[in-house]
């Protein structure tokens, strides 16, 4: 196997985790035949029509805030550009979250001088951003919930992992590590960029969509027939994401038995997991539409940094900036 290739399991993977998981829905929690009938009493259109707004909002949330990232911490590049990567990257999000994103990071690096920068802007400033907001989500509704933390293990459980591993990246920070790591890999320009203030948008950004997150997790529930409270979304929503991080084929399988678990006491399995396999449904075929508009300018793109650097140039300049960068 050549370096840098990828190992063949980091392929089937997904499809392993996502089949086991269908496996364990449809041939053991329920049968097929329930799905149209636990979707009877569903206002459907409302349903439709808002987990589209939500897909929409999640990638337009997820956009900004990348090229946000991108744009402070490593080069003022084109938006329009990185809005294009980042676009025709969610085709690949109909099968892999995960391939996706490393086609996201891939197109981004390839516009950029410095490529280590480019996995700390993308990756990690954003991931963890949207898991500090996570965790003190989960954190404030968990004295809230019914039946405290006798009933409530599960939340009081990921918070506590979680503020252990804020406290140790801190403790880490104090103790200068975080310094000299970026001194070994040569980002000691972060050293300046990286700070708080740089980094209180991102985090509010992220705050005003978890917000968002909650409602329209909400109305869509509702709509499906299923009154979650919202303490319970505000709860548990955060755990659905770190269930939905396993490498798996669209979320198949992944989402039904987290949602089907984490909201067990407010509605019949039939339903929840009927819910989060339409949910599943029509966001695969969300990020094919998404993907679709934007592979084309994603193309071009491509075949112009290609033909500069064969000719020897520097980046075309609409490329590194343009109108509505200004």
């Amino acid at each position: 196997m050549s370096e840098g290739r990828t190992p063949i399991w980091r392929h089937v993977l997904p499809w392993v985790i996502s089949a086991a998981a269908l496996g364990y829905v449809f041939g053991f929690a329920i049968e097929w035949e329930s799905i149209p009938r636990a979707t009877e009493g569903a206002n459907l259109e409302l349903f439709v029509f808002v987990t589209v707004v939500d897909k929409i909002a999640f990638f337009l949330a997820w956009a900004f805030i990348q090229t946000k990232a991108v744009r402070d911490f490593v080069e003022p590049i084109s938006v329009r550009a990185l809005l294009s990567v980042k676009g025709a990257a969610e085709l690949l999000r109909t099968g892999s979250n995960l391939l996706s994103d490393g086609a996201f990071l891939f197109g981004v690096s390839q516009l950029v001088k410095d490529r280590v920068a480019t996995v700390l802007a993308v990756i990690i400033i954003p991931f963890s951003a949207h898991f500090f907001v996570l965790l003190c989500q989960a954190t404030l509704a968990l004295p809230f919930l019914e039946g405290g933390l006798a009933r409530n293990m599960d939340v009081a459980l990921a918070t506590g992992i979680g503020w252990t591993t804020v406290v140790a990246c801190v403790g880490l920070g104090r103790l200068r590590y975080w310094e000299r790591f970026l001194r070994r890999i040569g980002l000691s320009s972060w050293l300046e960029k990286a700070k708080l203030r740089k980094l209180v948008p991102i985090i509010g950004w992220f705050a005003v969509f978890a917000a968002f997150d909650v409602v329209i997790q909400g109305i869509a529930s509702r709509a499906f027939g299923i009154p979650i409270p919202w303490v319970e979304l505000v709860a548990r929503i955060p755990l659905l994401y770190v269930a939905i991080s396993l490498p798996s084929f669209g979320n198949f399988g992944v989402r039904e038995i987290a949602w089907s678990s984490l909201f067990a006491e407010h509605g019949s399995r039939e339903a929840l997991i009927a819910f989060a396999l339409w949910t599943n449904t029509i966001f695969a075929v969300m990020h094919a539409l998404v993907g679709s508009l934007f592979v084309a300018r994603a193309l071009q793109l491509w075949r112009e940094l290609r033909e500069a650097r064969k000719a020897g140039t520097v980046m075309p300049s609409p490329i590194l900036h343009d109108a509505i960068d200004r």
